[in-house]
């Protein structure tokens, strides 16, 4: 399998070929705003980092960490270190991963299964980071006859391994992983979240948390790296294309997230997903 050198290539090679890509990177590509795909996401760090923000909760990226993010968790890498950031990213197709489950063994239980504070970060040891990056070297280095299946074959094995790591390991950690640098900008995200499909303007929430807008602007920008309306947008989103899945109306997932008029919401949505929310509601329904 090529391995690729962009993130966002990788992404969309998973998303046009409804399979899976991997992507080493060293550098960062543009940074992106907060954002989400149609695909699940694995995050490994080989030299660390400084911040992950899923949603609504922030992660310390130290080397070794492994992100698992499904294609309904918004999500943006901030106050990344300046010098070489090394990181493995693997895309995947969800359909394709169920196709490789089974009855008694679903692969995407580590992207589906939020339950109980369960956090999207694992801490590999030097053993099962070995083990990892065998198993990416196993699906990169495939070539000659019948290398189509060895790529199979040794992707499935390593989905198996995270997915039993993540059963062993996700209901252990303790709900209390995250880390953010301002308990202001915690409140914030919790109370948005809370209050998502309701209207959310910045006078109001400079009045709820009595902080003036240009104050909370700046520490909401500085702590997350993305802006107050872009984080509710993606988050909004995020919930729209959920409720779509779930078989809800174009019209219902357009209140439900919150937003107010159709016409922004068809056009922030079709910017973020690349095709309109009735395109999407017919494709995945």
């Amino acid at each position: 399998m090529k391995e690729f050198t962009s993130c966002r290539l990788a992404t969309q090679y998973c998303i046009d070929n409804k399979y899976f890509a991997v992507a080493h990177l060293y550098k960062d590509d543009k940074p992106m705003d907060m954002h989400i795909h149609d695909c699940y996401e694995i995050y490994y760090s080989i030299s660390g980092g400084k911040q992950f923000l899923i949603d609504n909760r922030f992660y310390d990226i130290e080397p070794g960490d492994i992100f698992f993010i499904n294609q309904y968790e918004s999500h943006y890498l901030t106050q990344v270190d300046t010098g070489v950031h090394e990181r493995i990213v693997i895309s995947i197709f969800p359909d394709y991963l169920q196709s490789l489950s089974s009855p008694d063994t679903d692969l995407s239980h580590c992207f589906t299964y939020r339950e109980d504070g369960v956090p999207h970060k694992l801490h590999f040891d030097a053993e099962m980071s070995k083990r990892f990056i065998y198993l990416i070297h196993k699906i990169t280095d495939t070539n000659g006859f019948g290398s189509d299946l060895t790529e199979r074959c040794a992707f499935t094995e390593l989905m198996v391994f995270l997915n039993k790591t993540f059963y062993q390991n996700g209901h252990s950690v303790p709900a209390e992983i995250t880390v953010t640098n301002h308990a202001q900008v915690d409140d914030i995200l919790t109370y948005i979240n809370r209050h998502i499909s309701e209207e959310l303007t910045l006078d109001a929430l400079s009045a709820h948390f009595y902080l003036s807008s240009s104050y909370l602007c700046r520490i909401f920008k500085s702590t997350t790296g993305t802006t107050i309306n872009k984080y509710i947008t993606a988050r909004r989103i995020t919930i729209a294309k959920a409720l779509l899945n779930e078989g809800f109306s174009v019209t219902e997932a357009c209140e439900k997230c919150g937003f107010n008029d159709y016409s922004n919401f068809l056009k922030a949505f079709t910017k973020a997903v690349g095709i309109s929310p009735k395109k999407y509601a017919q494709f995945n329904t």
